[in-house]
């Protein structure tokens, strides 16, 4: 069974998302080195998103670029869950499953899948959620040389709650960007 990853890039004060979900400040990251996106992109067969992200994609089609107008710029193709109160208002869009359940459940339908590879969660709140039920195994963080100073928090917990976390590898193709993979510190494996 693949891994389940929380993966993002984040502004230097701690946002994966500007103001109404604005991806633009992306342009300030630095590239990836060749083939980087590629070969994250082909570890992943599913990817759970929430319905603010989705509305927010759809509203700013025509404003974004390559690298934010689709999951992994364009590299990756799979299975994208994304998880609503409302999934009838997404049954014309043949390119998402829209479901109404929890995250154990999206997790659990995502693992059937999703097989040997691993399962992508692309949103802030939904990542929390899943924390809660100790479901992310690896944390995947790339950082742009950027403040935004409001937006989506990466994490946020009214009275706030912590999560440890140990550090795997550093992407040395890649240390511009802060590039880093920790798992949960009380894991061992």
């Amino acid at each position: 069974m693949g891994k389940v990853a929380w993966g993002f890039t984040a502004s230097i004060d701690g946002f994966i998302a500007g103001p109404g979900h604005d991806m633009s400040w992306l342009a300030a990251s630095e590239p990836h080195a060749e083939g980087t996106t590629e070969r994250m992109a082909s570890k992943v067969a599913v990817i759970i998103s929430g319905r603010d992200g989705y509305d927010a994609a759809q509203a700013q089609r025509d404003e974004r670029d390559e690298r934010t107008a689709e999951a992994y710029g364009g590299a990756w193709s799979g299975t994208e869950f994304i998880l609503t109160h409302r999934p009838e208002e997404l049954a014309d869009d043949p390119t998402v499953i829209a479901v109404n359940c929890s995250i154990v459940e999206a997790i659990d339908r995502a693992q059937a899948i999703a097989g040997d590879r691993d399962i992508q969660i692309i949103s802030a709140d939904i990542a929390r959620q899943a924390l809660e039920h100790d479901l992310i195994d690896e944390l995947q963080v790339f950082v742009a040389p950027v403040f935004l100073g409001d937006g989506i928090r990466i994490f946020d917990v009214p009275g706030g709650r912590r999560f440890d976390w140990e550090l795997v590898e550093i992407d040395e193709a890649n240390r511009r960007s802060l590039a880093r993979t920790y798992r949960p510190k009380s894991r061992t494996s």
